[in-house]
């Protein structure tokens, strides 16, 4: 999980403002934004790929066996209750070198809950499992994730989130002054903020080969 924190704070921005409103113009010419308690959901960086070699030291272009990677992440998210749920689905599609055989490859992965930036909350680890038919080059499956956040620690305090969600019409002196600006607003926003990264678990090996590519 050394890359998680990486892509954290790029996560942050998506988190804070989190969503499907956000940017709306509306009727007197302001802009419209909106904030939920909706978990963000994101692959932090480097973790995206994996790439396993034969032999397994060798890290030159023909030793590659086999290449995964994770996509088409999606996520849905249930906030009515006293708890929020979020559920995650992605793809992973792989490739091998070899087609001959039919063959299963088992990948681990993460998922990881991210409070407040930096502070890990839970992490689990499950398994994929990418099945080449003989013949076949390529090969793909699904994973899920999930999480689970008290409501009432992803809510903004209420100050705060009319400081976000207002109106902003043009010609206003502050129209075009990022909230976030504000020290308190970005600490209660960072405070209210969870995401669920997730990513496949790598070896250090595996994460110094990404970070060359």
């Amino acid at each position: 999980m050394i890359k998680a924190k990486v892509a954290v704070s790029a996560l942050l921005s998506l988190a804070l403002l989190g969503c499907s409103s956000d940017g709306l113009i509306t009727n007197t010419g302001g802009i419209l934004v909106t904030r939920t308690a909706c978990t963000a959901v994101a692959i932090p960086a480097g973790t995206g790929d994996v790439t396993f070699f034969s032999p397994e030291n060798a890290r030159t272009a023909d030793a590659i066996d086999v290449v995964a990677t994770m996509t088409n992440l999606t996520s849905t998210c249930d906030e009515t209750g006293e708890y929020v749920n979020t559920a995650a689905n992605f793809e992973v599609q792989g490739q091998r070198r070899d087609n001959r055989g039919a063959r299963e490859v088992v990948i681990p992965y993460f998922a990881t809950v991210v409070h407040a930036g930096t502070n890990v909350v839970s992490k689990r680890v499950n398994r994929v499992t990418l099945r080449f038919e003989d013949g076949s080059y390529r090969a793909t499956t699904t994973g899920q994730a999930s999480s689970r956040v008290l409501r009432s620690a992803a809510t903004l305090p209420e100050d705060i989130r009319r400081e976000v969600t207002r109106e902003r019409k043009p010609g206003d002196a502050d129209a075009a002054v990022d909230p976030l600006s504000n020290p308190n607003v970005r600490t209660a926003v960072q405070r209210a903020s969870f995401e669920l990264l997730v990513g496949f678990q790598l070896t250090q090996e595996q994460l110094a080969y990404n970070a060359t590519k």
